[in-house]
């Protein structure tokens, strides 16, 4: 019974840094600009392709080391994309309504959707993880994927780098500021046109290498671009609106109650990451991170 429930909360964790390594440049946007990017899913799944075609362009042997450099590239490819993204959509919506905002990344995420299409095709395709990625642990009775490890590792390191880049560092405490107040920042002379964008930049950079990292963990459609979308904005919402600390613990809350509820409760699988979101937010309804920033 403990080894069972062992394996669940494991499979909960699984889950929820794979939704926190989405939500990581999600957050980082809405935490700065106040943008909700509706379209952070669509730049995932061309992160998740740019990864699959340099996958099968350098052979089906995949070592590890290649495979983060992957990874790599397709956030490196991604960011540039958010460079055009942002002078062509993102900045002219910094002045309006947020639901504005959240219609017309929509759209721009039904456009990303229809060039993956374009592009790649309709066919539903798969990738297999690297050799050293492709074992499994025993602890005890619990066997868990050496996968699901590493992108429990590749999580909690998201974490703590954007931690102290964000209130550890000269580059954060200018983030803070421009987020905070920007007039102001600007007046103390930082150049704020050029930190947003490269802020953008970055949260473009973290979904290509969400893409590229979690790829051998989906089936790669053109619907992977709304895959992670809704339960990312649970986290981001629960957590606090812009709060990487809080997205990251209300993704932990939100996939261990949905795995342990799937599990007892398996005629409704699914259900209780909602179910759960709703009595938070019943609870706290600011968020778990109420006032922080970023």
């Amino acid at each position: 019974m403990l080894a069972d429930l062992a394996g669940v909360v494991f499979n909960g964790l699984f889950s929820a840094m794979v939704v926190f390594i989405f939500a990581s440049g999600l957050t980082l946007l809405f935490g700065v600009l106040r943008i909700l990017n509706f379209s952070q899913g669509g730049f995932f799944a061309v992160g998740a392709y740019l990864a699959f075609s340099l996958t099968r362009l350098l052979g089906p042997a995949l070592p590890l080391w290649r495979f983060l450099a992957i990874a790599v590239v397709a956030g490196v490819v991604v960011g540039a994309l958010g460079i055009v993204t942002e002078r062509l959509v993102l900045r002219r919506l910094r002045q309006v309504d947020g639901a504005y905002s959240l219609i017309a990344t929509y759209a721009l995420l039904l456009l990303v959707e229809g060039i993956v299409k374009l592009i790649w095709g309709v066919d539903v395709r798969s990738m297999e993880p690297p050799a050293e990625l492709s074992g499994v642990w025993q602890v005890g009775d619990v066997f868990m994927p050496t996968y699901a490890l590493f992108i429990l590792a590749a999580g909690l390191a998201l974490f703590v780098a954007l931690e102290w880049l964000l209130h550890h560092s000269r580059l954060g405490k200018l983030m803070q500021s421009v987020a905070t107040d920007p007039w102001m920042a600007s007046v103390l002379g930082v150049d704020v046109a050029r930190m947003q964008t490269w802020i953008v930049v970055g949260g473009f950079f973290l979904a290509g290498i969400a893409g590229g990292l979690l790829v051998p963990n989906q089936a790669l459609s053109p619907s992977l671009a709304g895959t992670f979308v809704i339960q990312a904005f649970g986290a981001l919402i629960v957590g606090g609106m812009g709060s990487v600390r809080g997205t990251f613990m209300a993704a932990i809350l939100l996939c261990v109650a949905d795995s342990l509820a799937s599990t007892y409760l398996p005629g409704v699988p699914g259900v209780f990451f909602y179910i759960t979101m709703a009595a938070l937010l019943l609870l706290r309804p600011q968020g778990l991170m109420r006032g922080a920033q970023l």
